[in-house]
């Protein structure tokens, strides 16, 4: 296999195209990795070439970067002393670039050598840009779809192949943060604009011909005499306040919970007070403390293995293609119209029925305002905006659904509502069409009994705003058919959504989770607990948001009728009174959060938070002695990791990686730890299960240790060596 190959063409212009094999998108592995340098050293020793030229064989992308799946095995791979073994190999990759970057120049007079130049078809993600930026001139085809960038920061990880050292020596430390510290991707033109690459052309190959061509200089800035580093260094009086600045932005952003932020930022500021070589070994150093990290292997394998897994339809049934064609929409509401927008998007024509023309025609006006919004934005176009809207069809007529193949259902959440809807519209729609409901709480067996086709009904679950958020949870009634399943899960991939499948259970997995969460926050303000405690403890861990500011957010009254209706579903087994008390107090002081301008928080007339609502300590006086942060983390924490435990104990999950996406597309479950499932691993089932006694002695039997935790702790287990395939779980 052969994924570089070497062409001398008359004029001296060797050329060297990257095509991995079996790849639609060029990716890194350190066997490709060595093949690039025995043709950089063919191309460097052979008299008759002039310059060369590193391109893609792939048609529109240039790479999409390293290999992860290598990456995340290469602690692995690293021997008995791994971190060592990581470092040497992160310093071979740094000595193949810069032996790039060198061309063959004499190192004390940089006479000699020959240029380099790339081309980029398009898209260029990590070492996809990190080989470009060593060699001496980029030149990217006028692609806009093409997404040029550094988004390593994503998955726990941050530039580790010199993008990090090259880009602020040729930015400045505050020009490339926005690429490094938020894994910002441009388009060619706006990559350019910013100094990410040097030329954007209708004919990059020709152009880079001629540049090599061209005798040019080709000595980088850094390895002249007299470079100053563009903004200042650290002790620059003009690079003073960049990096102090740097580090309060991150620590603002990351409240410290996220290791990659803070290990870019080190190598940033360290390489940046020494020479360029010394540079690349400290960010060696940096990359390799982060890759010894659980967090970084834990967020590689949630955010890209396993998501891209479940994208790609790892747990679908083996049925033929169920892609939608026509889907009908009921209910144009803030769900509906969501749903309808993301589907006409995709490309999908859409019915959006709803009682009242009015109505219909309000859910079909989120789309054409989304549209308008990304016109303003330079992301979409009025042809573009037009194409989307003819797509929709706003109506008040259900004949229209005659030939849909999908219908989502997102009508008022009264189950009464939603039978009457499935019966009428089943007496209309083809009698193969799958029909799904939208249902955030209410579980889809029960459901299914007013469909008379219970084998085609299914759930899926959108989260809101559905325009922004990754997650859908897909739920199987005890009835629901494998083609129902593949049809939502087509449909899922179709509207580029990650998908989780469930069985159905109160609240399914998602919410069950989450619940407990906002439920041990007001319990704790019940206690007497601080709300800024409370709240920040949970950011303190990694969480957007903490509980209380949480169910500001959601809704108190939608959080009170969520408790009312559990409580009447299970009667005397349900275990939240104490929570009640709170959310039903706040409710009757007609205090429901930032959609009425007061919750828990008060808030100016904008809507924005002005800090908590004194009349909460009126009602529940704060403790003299307020808890350690560590003990208001673990009551957090593990009310949501039991109840993920006990769903895949349940058959409620039926695969690990579902419950680590899902909680982290899902809710933001802390995304450094790769999910709850993940989290209990690196911390270890012993101790987490030591911890289940303490906080089940002190706080109650919710935090009584599952017997599978219990399990996996006697026999020094995690979750991902029991459970590391679909098939084991």
């Amino acid at each position: 296999m052969t994924d570089f190959t070497l062409n001398i063409d008359a004029e001296g212009v060797g050329t060297i195209v990257w095509d991995t094999v079996g790849k639609s998108m060029n990716v890194l592995n350190l066997e490709a990795l060595a093949e690039l340098e025995a043709h950089i050293d063919a191309a460097l020793a052979d008299e008759a070439v002039k310059g060369v030229i590193i391109t893609s064989g792939k048609e529109g992308t240039f790479a999409g970067g390293m290999d992860l799946n290598i990456i995340a095995k290469m602690k692995e791979m690293a021997g008995d002393n791994p971190a060592k073994g990581l470092f040497d190999g992160v310093m071979n990759m740094h000595r193949i670039l810069r032996k790039i970057e060198r061309a063959g120049m004499d190192a004390k007079t940089n006479k000699g050598g020959k240029p380099i130049a790339t081309v980029m078809p398009g898209t260029g993600l990590g070492i996809g840009l990190e080989i470009p930026l060593a060699t001496h001139r980029i030149f990217a085809a006028d692609n806009p779809k093409a997404k040029i960038g550094l988004p390593e920061i994503m998955v726990g990880i941050f530039p580790g192949a010199g993008g990090t050292t090259r880009l602020v020596r040729k930015m400045g430390a505050m020009m490339a943060a926005p690429f490094l510290l938020e894994g910002k991707l441009s388009s060619p033109a706006k990559a350019k604009q910013a100094g990410l690459i040097d030329e954007v052309s209708d004919d990059p190959m020709a152009d880079a011909r001629a540049w090599v061509l061209s005798e040019p200089k080709f000595v980088k800035p850094w390895d002249e005499k007299g470079y100053k580093m563009p903004g200042g260094a650290p002790y620059h009086p003009a690079g003073f306040m960049t990096y102090v600045g740097a580090s309060a932005m991150v620590h603002g952003k990351t409240w410290g919970a996220f290791p990659a932020a803070k290990a870019l930022l080190s190598a940033v500021y360290e390489g940046a007070t020494v020479p360029f070589d010394t540079a690349l070994k400290i960010e060696a150093r940096w990359f390799t403390n982060i890759l010894m990290n659980p967090s970084s292997g834990a967020m590689i394998r949630s955010l890209f293995i396993n998501k891209e897994a479940l994208e790609k339809g790892a747990n679908r049934p083996d049925v033929a293609d169920e892609r939608v064609k026509k889907v009908g929409v009921l209910g144009a509401g803030m769900m509906g119209a969501g749903i309808a927008l993301v589907s006409a998007k995709a490309g999908i024509d859409v019915v959006l029925i709803d009682q009242s023309q009015e109505a219909a025609d309000r859910g079909k006006s989120y789309a054409e305002t989304y549209m308008d919004k990304g016109i303003k934005r330079k992301k979409a176009t009025e042809d573009q905006k037009v194409a989307l809207l003819s797509k929709i069809n706003a109506t008040t007529d259900l004949d229209a659904l005659k030939d849909v193949d999908l219908i989502v259902e997102a009508v008022f959440e009264d189950p009464k509502v939603k039978a009457e809807m499935t019966k009428k519209v089943e007496a209309i729609i083809p009698e193969d069409a799958i029909f799904a409901s939208n249902t955030s709480t209410l579980p889809i067996t029960e459901l299914a009994k007013a469909s008379s086709r219970a084998e085609q009904f299914i759930g899926i679950h959108f989260f809101s705003p559905v325009e922004k958020m990754l997650l859908v949870e897909i739920i199987k009634g005890k009835e629901t058919g494998d083609r129902a399943v593949a049809k939502a899960l087509d449909y899922v991939r179709q509207i580029k959504k990650t998908p989780i499948v469930v069985n159905d259970a109160r609240f399914f997995y998602a919410n069950r989770c989450i619940i407990p969460y906002i439920n041990e926050g007001l319990r704790m303000i019940g206690e007497g607990v601080a709300p800024a405690l409370i709240d920040n403890a949970a950011q303190l861990l990694g969480f957007p948001v903490g509980p209380i500011q949480l169910v500001d957010e959601t809704s108190i009254d939608l959080g009170a009728k969520i408790a009312r209706a559990t409580k009447a579903g299970m009667g005397d087994a349900y275990p939240d009174g104490a929570v009640d008390e709170v959310i039903f107090w706040m409710e009757a002081k007609e205090r429901l959060g930032r959609k009425s301008g007061a919750g828990f928080y008060d808030y100016d007339d904008k809507g924005k938070r002005l800090g908590y609502w004194d009349g909460l300590a009126e009602q529940y006086p704060r403790m003299d002695e307020q808890p350690d942060v560590t003990e208001v983390q673990n009551r957090l924490m593990f009310a949501q990791v039991l109840e993920a435990v006990r769903a895949l104990e349940e058959g409620v999950l039926e695969d690990i990686r579902e419950g680590d996406v899902g909680a982290i597309l899902g809710w933001g479950f802390a995304p450094w730890s790769g999910g709850p499932f993940a989290w209990l691993d690196i911390v270890g089932a012993a101790w987490a299960a030591e911890q289940c006694d303490t906080l089940e002695a002190k706080f109650g039997a919710r935090f009584n240790c599952p017997a599978l935790l219990r399990q996996l702790a006697e026999d020094m287990d995690g979750f991902y060596d029991r459970f590391s395939t679909a098939d084991a779980a």
